[in-house]
């Protein structure tokens, strides 16, 4: 029996929105500040936290490899500052501070209207992550998200596959009936460890990143004559137009499944 492709699942930072630049980054110095710290996590340094997942284990990173805080105490710290920086990064997704990808809105409604189910799995925490994900629903003028899936959820974050298996869990699918949608080497980790096929759509603070093993890889989601994707990747050979569409996504699904 043919196994058809039913869903798509997407991760959020990076793929859905670019919010690490000017939505996390901007939240996290601005509870060191409220909090009286003086750290400031520049766009470059930034660039090297963010492999690290997770936001309070990334304060607690920084902690105990830039400012020599032993491994308890800077738990403890990013611990209390966490929730801090993600109610102030709620803040600037309810001022709409946090707009979707170029593109990204078209594809999931297209996806939609073609029948297939859309899905989140993110390491993001649900006090953001459903916020934000309402609201890209409400501007883009697509259906929301059937299943969402956060960080607060499971043991393991990524490149562990366990946001991805559990969003699988829900919609009652098996990994050869979706594709997972990543924008970084972490996520595309994760979304190989699954045996699923992966979509790679490179984010701003992936770029230098080895995303080897995704199934197409390609630095944006598409659209006119103007903002056109480029393919960076395509063992498949397939055949990738000006934009992501649902039927490329079938075609992807169907080569993969007869490898």
């Amino acid at each position: 029996m043919d196994i058809k492709l039913e869903a798509i699942i997407f991760d959020v930072d990076g793929t859905l929105a670019e919010t690490e630049r000017r939505g996390h980054r901007v939240a996290f110095n601005k509870a060191f500040e409220q909090e009286g710290y003086p750290y400031s996590w520049s766009d470059e340094l930034y660039r090297e936290l963010v492999k690290t997942t997770g936001g309070d284990r990334r304060i607690a990173r920084y902690l105990t490899e830039y400012q020599d805080f032993e491994p308890e105490e800077a738990r403890a710290l990013a611990k209390k500052l966490h929730p801090i920086k993600t109610q102030l990064f709620v803040d600037t997704i309810l001022n709409g501070e946090v707009p979707g990808r170029l593109g990204v809105a078209r594809f999931i409604k297209s996806l939609q209207e073609a029948g297939l189910r859309t899905a989140v799995a993110t390491t993001g925490t649900t006090k953001w992550v459903h916020p934000l994900v309402q609201h890209l629903s409400e501007e883009g003028g697509f259906e929301p998200f059937e299943v969402v899936v956060t960080g607060n959820e499971v043991d393991r974050l990524k490149p562990a596959p366990d946001l991805f298996q559990l969003a699988l869990q829900r919609l009652e699918l098996e990994p050869n009936q979706a594709v997972m949608v990543e924008d970084s080497r972490n996520g595309v980790r994760s979304a190989m460890a699954t045996g699923g096929a992966c979509v790679a759509v490179r984010g701003e603070y992936a770029h230098a990143e080895d995303l080897e093993g995704a199934d197409l890889i390609v630095d944006s989601f598409g659209g006119d004559e103007e903002s056109a994707l480029k393919v960076l990747g395509n063992p498949w050979n397939l055949k990738v137009g000006r934009m992501l569409t649902p039927e490329l996504m079938v075609e992807l699904h169907r080569r993969r499944l007869q490898s």
